[in-house]
């Protein structure tokens, strides 16, 4: 029988998540299994795919329909509800969905090598579901975080606000943003990249390209930088070990 895998999300074709799960089934001889990426248009769409699909196992689910896929699951891990976003949804042999987010632990693994004792506070650029679970895992590693919007709301910091002072206090900053992404690779978060020094860390959710310009302008000033791939892969494999629990 046919094992089927699959990425949710719009506008996908940049994802490494197919390649990656091919390469991970050919050295792990599972002739059987496969991973598909389900490009759709509206997160309602994922009840046409899993109707004309049954043999799909588990699906991992990428922007913009991390928060927007939670009202369609029947559960909800306690840790997923907490952040409020899920990343890896189960599906059991009576076909009932169950969500999980693997997004904090990837990035929990990634950044902790890079962490120095003046890394307390951080800016996350952007507010979506995947800057929610770096809000739980900076929580969990005792860093404060505060989040940066183009429009000003209630606690969040808008582009304008940073300036000289903002930089001195939160020596990491997060682009949790799709901005940069391939193929729009000159773009960037528009920030005074002037700013960023030897105490900063920058790090981009974004692996494709391996550096971005948000990057690449924050290392200019000495910043350590660290893009996604390693949180994209500590995440994807806990959400392999989701999907291979025993099912009921």
């Amino acid at each position: 029988m046919k094992v089927k895998f699959g990425l949710v999300g719009r506008n996908i074709h940049y994802s490494f998540s197919k390649m990656y799960f091919a390469e991970k089934f050919k050295v792990d001889g599972l002739t059987n299994h496969s991973y598909e990426n389900y490009d759709i248009d509206a997160i309602s769409d994922l009840k046409i795919v899993l109707t004309q699909d049954p043999n799909i196992k588990g699906l991992n689910v990428t922007i913009p329909y991390k928060v927007d896929v939670m009202p369609l699951l029947h559960k909800i891990s306690k840790k997923a509800a907490k952040i409020g976003a899920v990343n890896t949804i189960r599906i059991s042999k009576k076909g009932k969905l169950k969500g999980y987010n693997t997004d904090w632990m990837g990035f929990t693994k990634s950044i902790t090598p890079l962490l120095e004792p003046h890394h307390k506070n951080a800016l996350i650029l952007g507010t979506g579901g995947a800057s929610k679970a770096i809000v739980y895992a900076l929580k969990k590693l005792k860093i404060k975080s505060t989040l940066v919007s183009r429009e000003k709301k209630k606690d969040t910091l808008s582009y304008e606000d940073l300036d000289e002072n903002a930089f001195a206090k939160y020596t990491i900053v997060i682009n949790c943003s799709p901005v940069g992404t391939f193929p729009n690779v000159n773009e960037c978060p528009k920030l005074p990249y002037e700013l960023f020094t030897d105490r900063h860390i920058a790090y981009d959710l974004i692996y494709n390209p391996e550096e971005s310009t948000f990057l690449t302008k924050a290392k200019e000033q000495g910043a350590v930088i660290k893009n996604g791939y390693s949180m994209f892969v500590f995440q994807a494999e806990a959400a392999w070990e989701i999907w291979n629990k025993k099912r009921k």
